[in-house]
């Protein structure tokens, strides 16, 4: 079985275990690791891997070939996306600013870019200008070098984005949650739908229970993979990113989802899909 994930500390501590061979029964893994631009486009292609993490504004390209497990991925409150802006523009917090400037973003069929449209319709009288997509560590030296007027930013750069010397212009989460009372649904694990759905669901929430029951065991495997981020600022994102809905998605978190794709579908951002195929 192949699986491809992201190099964040949120997925390496989740599947750890897996990849290890700590998990009675779980067959073996041969692991990819892949920016989220790059697994959206896996998973839309013809021959994705069998298990993927991707971004859940990407479910409604995939969703014929792929089932939604209900494990393994990002939802939460307090951890949205942010828009960042450069230094040199202090002062200035209307978003407004943003109207047919260059934006840079790390997938246009991210869950933070379909975040960034819904918020900008309502923010940004006439749009943004031209979308720039770039891998997500490159997006915050854009910023800074002027490359680009303003950042989409996710992850980890909630962390670090003031040693970059810049300004947070939007906390995309926070409009979200305030919008809507739900959390934000980021990362999304999906499984082909001819495999053993519920065999994998089971190890895969076998694997987070392990993580959770022996942090230790992963630091070295996580700070490999983590984009040459501090023990301290790994351990903020894993505590952010990994919840209660990483285990099991559950009624609120299905809820979060059904109204992201639904709002999404309603403004043309992304095709309609059949909600009940979000069910296993």
């Amino acid at each position: 079985m192949n699986i491809t994930i992201s190099p964040c500390p949120n997925d390496t501590f989740v599947f750890h275990a897996w990849v290890h061979g700590l998990i009675p029964g779980a067959p073996k893994i041969e692991v990819t690791y892949a920016d989220i631009d790059i697994t959206n486009s896996l998973a839309a292609g013809s021959n994705g891997p069998d298990v993927v993490k991707i971004s859940y504004a990407a479910l409604p390209w995939v969703l014929s070939e792929y089932a939604l497990l209900p494990c393994g991925g990002a939802l939460g409150k307090g951890c949205g996306p942010l828009v960042l802006t450069s230094n040199r523009e202090t002062g200035n917090n209307d978003p407004a600013r943003l109207s047919s400037r260059r934006v840079a973003v790390p997938s246009e069929r991210s869950t933070a870019y379909l975040l960034f449209r819904l918020w900008a319709a309502q923010h940004v009288p006439g749009g943004v200008g031209e979308i720039v997509v770039l891998p997500f560590h490159e997006i915050m030296p854009a910023v800074r070098d002027g490359l680009v007027d303003a950042g989409l930013v996710i992850h980890e750069a909630r962390f670090t984005y003031p040693s970059y010397g810049l300004t947070l212009l939007a906390d995309l989460g926070s409009w979200w949650e305030q919008d809507t009372n739900l959390p934000i649904p980021l990362g999304a694990i999906m499984a082909r739908r001819s495999l053993d759905l519920s065999a994998i669901t089971g190890w895969i929430q076998a694997s987070v229970k392990y993580a959770w029951g022996h942090p230790e065991e992963s630091k070295e495997y996580i700070l490999r993979h983590s984009q040459e981020l501090s023990p301290e600022v790994t351990k903020a994102h894993i505590k952010l990113y990994v919840n209660e809905f990483t285990e099991n998605i559950g009624e609120m978190g299905y809820k979060a989802v059904t109204s992201l794709l639904s709002r999404a579908a309603q403004e043309g951002l992304v095709p309609k899909v059949d909600l009940a195929a979000l069910y296993l």
